[in-house]
């Protein structure tokens, strides 16, 4: 079997984010989410300073994350986990961006 290439992972997970209600999240690893806003994939550390899981900052996912994450994604691949977060319900649904290109 092949390994999974960035660009798969985030292919698929794009599809499945898609597919799930707003305000679920993809619980990547214990400190790393990516849910849907409406138009794009966004990868996001989560805190839990007081107990409960919040997002804190986000972040691109790029070859560097790739390389030190890989095993955890794809584990994740294979095992999704989703969750549904409150604060995601909190924030503005993004506009889908225009694909008609002429």
């Amino acid at each position: 079997m092949k390994p999974l290439t960035l660009e798969q992972f985030k292919a698929q997970l794009a599809a499945m984010l898609r597919r799930i209600p707003y305000g679920t999240s993809a619980d990547l690893t214990d400190y790393a989410i990516a849910f849907w806003d409406g138009a794009r994939v966004v990868y996001a550390f989560i805190s839990d300073n007081d107990g409960t899981e919040r997002i804190d900052d986000e972040f691109e996912l790029g070859e560097y994350e790739w390389n030190h994450w890989h095993e955890d994604f794809a584990n994740w691949i294979s095992e999704p986990v989703f969750s549904v977060r409150a604060d995601l319900h909190k924030r503005p649904l993004a506009a889908p961006a225009d694909t008609d290109v002429r």
